[in-house]
């Protein structure tokens, strides 16, 4: 594959994904057999298509035989800082990322684009504070803080990458 293609294919299908992104009654109905009150209710307040994604993110590491309830709670959970960020910030976003700053500096300046591009830079320490608000477990909060540099040695890197393909 000529290099670069494969992230550009990845972030298309993450693209459909995010427009088209649903969860069905009956998975939110699973979900109040395994949280507490106020991580459904964290869960409730994300955007559409990162519950559809934490959602994946939690299959994900399920496949790859994960069962810790800490881990699968960070893989639902990791991105509820996120807010209500849209998805043509998110795009931007990824293009900074993979391009570098110069990408971001004329999103800056569209002011609902400034506020979202520092949502999402400091989504992780920020669906940390909001995990560990919510009453997740101490190890939940920091595998979803060091989500993007994992420093879990059992479940960080299987996070990353779940995520990343989720």
């Amino acid at each position: 594959m000529v290099a670069g293609l494969g992230w550009w294919a990845t972030k298309t299908r993450q693209f459909r994904s995010h427009v088209g992104a649903r969860v069905s009654a009956s998975e939110r109905g699973e979900l109040t057999q395994w949280l507490a009150p106020a991580q459904l209710a964290l869960f409730d307040s994300m955007h559409l298509a990162d519950r559809r994604h934490g959602l994946d993110v939690v299959t994900a590491l399920r496949r790859e035989g994960v069962t810790d309830a800490e881990a699968l709670l960070a893989g639902l959970l990791h991105d509820a800082g996120k807010a209500r960020v849209g998805v043509w910030p998110r795009v931007a976003y990824s293009l900074g990322q993979r391009y570098g700053n110069w990408v971001l500096r004329p999103a800056r300046l569209v002011p609902r684009f400034r506020d979202d591009l520092a949502r999402l830079e400091a989504h992780a320490e920020r669906s940390a504070q909001l995990a560990e608000a919510a009453g997740c477990p101490a190890r939940t909060v920091e595998l979803i803080r060091w989500q993007e540099q994992p420093r879990d040695p059992e479940f960080g890197e299987l996070l990353r990458l779940a995520d990343e393909a989720s």
